[in-house]
């Protein structure tokens, strides 16, 4: 175990959300840590990170996936197959699955469009956080105007009708977001799609358009 990881665990010790550790706290830990690293290079970094995540720890994952996501200027052709493994083995819920992918994921997503065919394969998995992340990995691409080459609509196509909630949500999110870049595309979709789309993901997917939009569609 390298030094630093070992004393990002000392610093932690036992805390954890039940003692009062807020997301917060373990962020700035995590800034003021990374600035104390003397290697930044992105093989050592991401090593460390894997030894975070292997704790399976809530504050632990933060800090990793935090830092993974300092070193994006670094990303290459390898990284994405690193994260997809990371994305089965350590995520189990729909936080950890949105910190990753809203911030480290989705910014290898947003530098490699072309990584979008390997993505719409989550929409089949059985684990509903990598079905989840199909859409949330899609969200901070589209918020930086980096989404030229991928549909996200094929995306919502694929998870329509998923059978858990959390997916569902996770897909209206992302329409969500994509309504504050191009309203009228998402527009058409939730009129030709309002009598399938569960109400779950239409609501969300409707929450930033024009009243008048929202309006039609709710009428519809």
């Amino acid at each position: 175990m390298s030094n630093i990881v070992q004393k990002v665990k000392t610093i932690l010790g036992g805390q954890t959300r039940a003692t009062g550790l807020t997301t917060g706290q373990v962020r700035s830990i995590s800034a003021s840590l990374y600035r104390e690293l003397d290697n930044r290079n992105i093989g050592y970094v991401l090593e460390c990170c894997g030894e975070l995540l292997e704790e399976r720890t809530w504050a632990l994952s933060i800090i990793a996936y935090d830092w993974a996501f300092r070193v994006r200027d670094q990303y290459n052709e390898e990284t994405f197959f690193l994260f997809e493994s990371w994305l089965k083995r350590y995520v189990r819920d729909w936080y950890d699955c949105d910190d990753f992918c809203t911030h480290a994921l989705g910014a290898l997503v947003s530098q490699n469009n072309t990584l979008f065919p390997h993505i719409i394969k989550w929409t089949r998995h059985p684990d509903f956080w990598v079905r989840r992340a199909s859409a949330v990995s899609l969200i901070y691409p589209i918020r930086k105007d980096r989404y030229q080459d991928i549909n996200p609509f094929l995306i919502s196509d694929a998870l329509m009708n998923d059978d858990h909630y959390l997916v569902l949500k996770g897909y209206g999110w992302m329409l969500k977001v994509l309504s504050q870049k191009n309203p009228k595309s998402v527009f058409d979709y939730l009129m030709e799609n309002k009598e399938v789309m569960p109400r779950i993901a239409f609501r969300y997917a409707l929450e930033k358009l024009e009243i008048k939009q929202k309006e039609i569609l709710m009428k519809a």
